[in-house]
């Protein structure tokens, strides 16, 4: 079963969080394998999947990551993080909801080298970007949702290999909270961990010794969070990882979290989105192909419209769906 479990270190301005997902990530890939076309590559447990594996990992890698940054911000909505590049891998998405539903899919022109980074697999030219949106479900009036995107390489230049260097970059750079993050994924479990400095109310205020000490507190636990293998984050359970790199320290625990997958896709977001191609555009797909079809790249999922369908959607300000709806 997945898990995610939020801690505090008592007396220190550090929080963090520790994610494992299993049923979930495997239910991505399943999901991802059932709409694939074309080969599916032997794992290394003996099942199949449509990723080819360093695009497993790094997919499995921002699952993870997307559900430890939901979890250290208090916010009604869907966190979204994406990886767009200039390589093989054009896109990466992963999705989370408040309530840790999550989703996630890639997609890929071109040929993915067998073991590669980030700088390999989305990055070749420098052109490479990842962007984390805030997504309110409830949005006000003209509310758009709040976006930051960074580079994947440093203030030098230098690209970033792997996705957690990118999280923590972007951690100080959009909220000035040094972070450090460990992700770990195959195609049995995603998983991830995350500590991070808080904040205190009147740090400024405080001498330099107590600042200092505070961030050698930081610092410590940093670098023990950092002796995390990947093997132990991808095996052990959630209670063992937190024993085995903090045992000597307090720590309070909250209420864990049980991460699932969770597609949002539905008719009327289908709908939506072919009224926003158009008349003309919708028309164009009718007389070429018969009908519409629209594929869910997260779960798989189907939906047609034949030219009744399509036109009472068109005209219709509040569609239901059809009779020829189908979801597989």
């Amino acid at each position: 079963m997945s898990e995610l479990q939020k801690f505090l270190f008592e007396g220190l301005p550090v929080r963090g969080a520790v994610v494992q997902l299993t049923d979930a990530w495997q239910e991505i890939l399943a999901r991802h394998q059932q709409s694939h076309a074309g080969p599916t590559v032997q794992t290394a447990h003996g099942g199949t999947t449509a990723f080819l594996p360093a695009v497993c990992e790094l997919v499995g890698e921002m699952a993870a990551a997307a559900a430890l940054l939901h979890s250290t911000i208090k916010f009604n909505g869907a966190l979204v993080l994406q990886i767009m590049g200039d390589g093989p891998l054009k896109l990466a998405v992963a999705e989370v909801q408040s309530d840790m539903g999550l989703r996630a899919t890639a997609k890929i022109s071109g040929d993915v080298p067998v073991l590669g980074g980030l700088d390999a697999l989305s990055n070749v030219d420098g052109q490479g970007r990842c962007a984390i949106t805030l997504d309110p479900q409830d949005k006000l009036p003209g509310q758009q949702p709040y976006q930051g995107i960074v580079p994947l390489a440093d203030a030098s230049g230098k690209p970033f290999i792997h996705l957690s260097q990118v999280i923590e970059a972007y951690m100080q750079q959009s909220e000035q909270l040094p972070t450090r993050v460990i992700l770990a994924a195959n195609e049995q479990c995603a998983a991830g961990l995350l500590v991070q400095r808080l904040p205190v109310e009147g740090e400024n205020n405080l001498g330099v010794a107590e600042r200092e000490a505070m961030d050698e507190h930081f610092n410590r636990i940093a670098m023990l969070a950092a002796s995390l293998k990947r093997e132990e984050l991808l095996t052990l359970d959630v209670n063992e990882v937190l024993h085995r790199l903090f045992w000597q320290e307090e720590l309070r625990l909250f209420d864990k979290q049980q991460p699932y997958f969770h597609c949002t896709c539905s008719y009327e977001r289908v709908a939506q989105m072919l009224r926003g191609l158009g008349r003309d555009e919708v028309e164009s797909i009718l007389s070429e192909q018969g009908q519409v079809e629209v594929d869910c790249d997260f779960c798989g999922a189907r939906y047609q419209f034949d030219p009744i369908d399509a036109q009472r959607l068109l005209a219709s300000d509040d569609p239901q769906p059809p009779a020829s709806e189908q979801l597989q």
